[in-house]
Order: C-alpha cells, then sequence, then structure tokens
C-alpha cells in the first residue's frame, strides 16, 4: 500500500471513529442539555446543546412541586436492599456448590441455568398472584423479593464459575489454621473474589434503579413509586415535560457515576490476577 492509500485509510478510520462517537455521546449531551433547557416541549427543544439557554428550574420544580425526593429514596431502598440481599445470597450459593459434594447438586445447578432460560415476563401473572397471597403487592419489600428471584440463578452461576478458579489450597491453609466455613468464606474466598462481586454488585444494583416494567405492575401508591414511575409522568399523553424529565434523568445518574469512579481500579483489574488460579 502506498502512502496515498495509507493517508486515505487513516482519515477513512479517523472519520469512522468519530462519527461514532459523536453518535454514542450526542444522546447524552442532548438529555444533559434539554435537564437545563426553559422549553419543557421536546418538539420546542432545539438541536444544538444548550440552544434554548440554561436554566435550573426544571431541578427546582423537580424538589419543589414533585414527590422526586421520596421516588428517589424508595427506589434507593429498592436497589440496596436487592443488591445486599443479592451479592450476600449468590456469593454464599456459589461457594457452597464449588467447594461442597452432595446429592443433586448437578441438577440444581440445571435447574438454575433452565430458569435463567425464561424471561422474566412469562411469569408475570404467577409473580403478581404470589404477591397478592403473601400481602406483597404495594410493598417496597414484594418488589425485592421479585428483583432477588430473578437474580439468583444467573449470578450463583457466574460467582460459581469465578470461585471455580481459586485454587482450593487457599481453604485447606485457613482449614490448618482453624477456619470453619464460613470463616472461610467470608474471610478468604470473598476477599479473593472481589472483582467478581463488584460486578454483582453493579449487575444487581442497575435493574430495580432504571426498571419501569416490575415497578408498574407491583406498586400502586403515590407513596411507594420508584424514579421510573415518576418520571413517566412527565412524558405521558397529557404532559409533555420533557426537560424535567431530563432533569430526573440527569440526577438518577449520579450514583452510578459515583460508584463507576470508586471501584473503577478494581474493575479494570484483571480477573486472572487476584489470586493463585489453578
Amino acid at each position: 500500500m502506498g502512502k496515498s492509500g495509507k493517508i486515505f485509510t487513516s482519515v477513512l478510520v479517523w472519520v469512522f471513529l468519530i462519527g461514532t462517537s459523536l453518535f454514542v455521546v450526542y444522546p447524552l449531551v442532548y438529555v444533559a442539555a434539554a435537564s437545563f433547557s426553559p422549553q419543557q416541549n421536546i418538539a420546542s427543544l432545539s438541536i444544538i446543546p444548550f440552544g434554548n439557554g440554561v436554566t435550573i428550574k426544571n431541578f427546582i420544580y423537580l424538589f419543589q412541586k414533585t414527590d422526586f425526593p421520596l421516588w428517589f429514596r424508595n427506589t434507593l431502598i429498592v436497589a440496596v436492599a436487592t443488591t445486599v440481599s443479592t451479592v450476600f445470597i449468590c456469593a454464599l450459593s456459589a461457594y457452597v456448590f464449588s467447594r461442597f459434594r452432595f446429592v443433586f447438586k448437578k441438577s440444581l445447578m440445571m435447574s438454575l441455568l433452565i430458569l435463567q432460560i425464561f424471561p422474566s415476563f412469562v411469569g408475570m401473572v404467577a409473580i403478581y398472584v404470589i404477591l397478592l397471597r403473601i400481602g406483597g403487592l404495594n410493598t417496597l419489600w414484594g418488589l425485592v423479593l421479585v428483583y432477588l428471584a430473578g437474580n439468583i440463578p444467573y449470578n450463583t452461576w457466574m460467582v460459581k464459575s469465578y470461585m471455580d478458579t481459586v485454587s482450593k489450597s487457599l481453604d485447606e491453609a485457613a482449614r490448618i489454621d482453624g477456619a470453619g466455613h464460613f470463616q472461610i468464606f467470608a474471610k478468604v474466598i470473598l476477599p479473593v473474589s472481589r472483582p467478581i462481586i463488584v460486578l454483582l454488585t453493579i449487575t444487581s444494583f442497575i435493574a430495580p434503579w432504571m426498571d419501569f416494567i416490575f415497578p408498574k405492575l407491583v406498586l400502586r401508591s403515590s407513596n411507594v413509586q420508584t424514579i421510573a414511575q415518576g418520571l413517566f409522568g412527565f412524558v405521558t399523553e397529557k404532559k409533555n415535560m420533557f426537560a424535567t424529565f431530563s432533569a430526573g434523568s440527569l440526577i438518577i445518574a449520579i450514583p452510578f457515576i459515583i460508584y463507576f469512579i470508586v471501584t473503577q481500579k478494581t474493575l479494570i483489574t484483571s480477573l486472572s490476577g487476584a489470586a493463585v488460579k489453578e
């Protein structure tokens, strides 16, 4: 390839990369700009970010004229409770499946895999009936149970696959020092499995924080609404408050930004470098 051909290839690659970046970044910038726009109607918003000016009245409206703080609190409770319970149950279950031999072990693991094949929407009627029977409808703990049940199968498989690669000599050394099974799990396996636990924490937090379908199914009263339900009310047929919707969307992105900043070193750490692997 001649010099002109290399230059043409480089220019083509740069054009493709820049175009792809703009295609991905522009919607995010547009929503961020819309949150500060004095225009509410999406049809009135300029296609140029911040082309309509800048104002913070949308944020003031959210906190003073709506129940956004209540929506935020409810969503945070559901997301944190789901994350903590998912991490504990899945990590403990994965440790049992990885380190112990017992009857029906393979059958139980296969059952978890089969359960994960079916989409959550298939069981929506069953979920509604079960929650109705146990009094979980229109409650935050009922919604947590729904997310927890959906998180367990795949995440148990994922964490178990990681723990299988951790050398069992670590367990044996701890057992020689007098550690019990739970001590080995808490003080040896969990620290070594930190990368997969961080990933599990992120994936467990995202669904309840952003989901709309299951809160719409389970929750009815306004005092238990989540952020997704509340923000959806701004962009219905009766309302067209896209700027206020964008302001709320920008706020709910803050926890993710903070979490990624705090855990970025762990996330980019090679999973193979956490400890001695077999």
